[in-house]
C-alpha cells in the first residue's frame, strides 16, 4: 500500500513535469460560467457586482489527481466603463500546490449605449474591454514526500514566491464574443528562486449565441477554448449548451484527448446561479472522472 501511495504521485510528477517544467495550470472547465477567472477583461461586464466560488476535481478517487478551488469577485465602476476585481485560486496535483492571489482592472470602449436590457440579456452589449492583473503566486513541491532517494532532483522540497502580471482582451456583442489572455506574462523572472522553469498559459476563446425565436427565450451556445502552454499539448475545449432565459441550462463538451464534459445549471432567485460539471475521462487519460461545481451570485446593479 505504501508503494502504491508513492508510485501514483511520482507518476504524476513524471507526466506533468514537476522538476524543471512545473505543474500544468488549472483546467478551468467553468470558463463559460466564470470568464473572469481566465480573462481580467471580463471584470465589470455585468451591470452589478458578481461573486463566484468554484471547485473542480472533488470526489475523484485517484490519488494526486488535479483539484482546483477558486473564489472571485468583480464589479463595474464609473458607469460600467471600468471594472475592478480580485481572485484567489488554489490548485493541487500530486505533491505540487499553487496558490495565486490577483487584483484586476478593466477598461471598456462601448459601441452602443443601451441600458434597459432584461436581466437575462446582460451579454447584449457591443463592447471592447482591456484588462490587467497584478498578483502573487505561492508555489511549493513537497518532493521529499515521494520517498525517492539517491536522485538529486528529489532531495529537497521547493518553495517559491512568484509575482505575476497578466493581460486580457475581450470583444463582446449580442451574438458573438471572443477573448485572449495571458495570466502571467512575467513567467518566473521575479521568483524568489532562480531554479524554476514554470509553464505560463495563453488562452483564446470564442463563442456564439443562437436564439430560437423572436422572444429570445431559448439560446444555443457553442463555444471553443484554446489553451497553449510551453512543453504541453494544445488543449482544445469544444462545448455546446442550451439555455432557457437564464433559468436553467444543460450542455456537453469535449476536451482534446482527455474527457467528455456534461453540465447542468440552475439560475435560482434571479441572481443566484448553480452549475454542476461531470468530466468523463477517455480511455487514454490517467486523470479519471471528476466532478465540479460553480456557485455564483450577482448583486443588483444599475437598472
Amino acid at each position: 500500500m505504501r508503494l502504491f501511495k508513492i508510485y501514483i504521485p511520482a507518476l504524476m510528477v513524471l507526466v506533468f513535469g514537476f522538476v524543471g517544467h512545473a505543474q500544468q495550470t488549472a483546467l478551468f472547465p467553468e470558463y463559460n460560467y466564470n470568464p473572469f477567472i481566465v480573462n481580467s477583461a471580463y471584470a465589470g461586464m455585468a451591470n452589478g457586482a458578481e461573486a463566484t466560488l468554484s471547485h473542480y476535481g472533488y470526489l475523484n478517487g485517484i490519488e494526486g489527481n488535479p483539484t482546483t478551488i477558486s473564489f472571485s469577485f468583480h464589479t463595474p465602476i464609473s458607469d460600467g466603463k471600468m471594472g475592478l476585481g480580485g481572485a484567489i485560486l488554489h490548485d493541487k496535483i500530486g505533491v505540487t500546490t499553487s496558490t495565486h492571489v490577483v487584483a484586476a482592472y478593466s477598461y471598456k470602449i462601448f459601441f452602443d449605449e443601451r441600458s434597459n436590457r432584461p436581466y437575462w440579456q446582460i451579454y447584449d452589449q457591443n463592447v471592447l474591454s482591456f484588462g490587467i492583473t497584478a498578483g502573487v503566486r505561492q508555489y511549493s513541491e513537497n518532493l521529499l514526500d515521494l520517498g525517492i532517494v539517491g536522485d538529486p532532483e528529489f532531495d529537497e522540497n521547493i518553495n517559491a514566491t512568484i509575482p505575476t502580471i497578466g493581460v486580457g482582451f475581450l470583444y463582446n456583442r449580442k451574438h458573438f464574443y471572443m477573448g485572449v489572455s495571458a495570466p502571467n506574462i512575467l513567467g518566473d523572472q521575479l521568483a524568489s528562486r532562480d531554479d524554476l522553469n514554470l509553464r505560463n498559459p495563453f488562452y483564446g476563446y470564442f463563442g456564439y449565441r443562437f436564439f430560437t425565436n423572436r422572444f429570445e427565450e431559448i439560446m444555443l451556445k457553442p463555444s471553443v477554448l484554446l489553451k497553449h502552454e510551453r512543453g504541453a499539448p494544445m488543449q482544445v475545449d469544444v462545448n455546446l449548451a442550451v439555455n432557457y432565459k437564464n433559468k436553467f441550462e444543460i450542455g456537453t463538451g469535449y476536451r482534446s484527448s482527455a474527457s467528455i464534459n456534461f453540465l447542468g445549471g440552475i439560475y435560482a432567485l434571479k441572481n443566484l446561479k448553480f452549475v454542476y460539471f461531470y468530466n468523463v475521462a477517455l480511455k487514454n487519460s490517467m486523470l479519471g472522472n471528476s466532478h465540479g461545481i460553480v456557485l455564483s451570485y450577482r448583486f443588483n446593479g444599475k437598472s
